[in-house]
């Protein structure tokens, strides 16, 4: 799983909600296709890892894949039936934060029909809607 080597804190506020479309990564940069997001939201690192294996198991070692998104926010939870108080709990996972339009996944060097169907299997893997795009579209 994806996570920070080192952290300036261990712990953050709570997320709030993501106001607006993504300012920066809206474009295929690295590869000649893509995964784009159509909604805003957090995606696990667990749902990243998820992602990848599926487009690597699908493309048969066939061509390159980039990930554009990293789990760096972390996500705290207390035990079940703990009392109210006591401080914020541990670290449970990692998240990163995702907006509308900023491409997560990135392929090359495979044809267009085989990264649309590897694309599609790792949407389905992933917490928040996406579609595919191409790097001239």
């Amino acid at each position: 799983m994806l996570q920070p080597k080192k952290t300036k804190y261990r712990k953050l506020f709570k997320p709030r909600s993501l106001p607006g479309p993504a300012k920066k990564g809206t474009k295929v940069s690295f590869g000649e296709f893509g995964l784009i997001a159509s909604e805003s939201g957090h995606v696990s690192s667990r749902q990243i890892e998820a992602a990848r294996r599926a487009i690597v198991h699908h493309i048969k070692r066939g061509g390159r894949v980039w990930i554009r998104i990293f789990p760096a926010m972390p996500i705290t939870k207390k035990p079940p039936e703990t009392r109210m108080g006591g401080g914020k709990g541990d670290v449970d996972h990692w998240v990163a934060v995702v907006r509308l339009g900023e491409v997560m996944f990135e392929m090359g060097g495979v044809e267009e029909s085989i990264a649309k169907e590897a694309l599609r299997l790792a949407a389905m893997k992933l917490a928040v809607k996406s579609s595919f795009i191409t790097k001239y579209n």
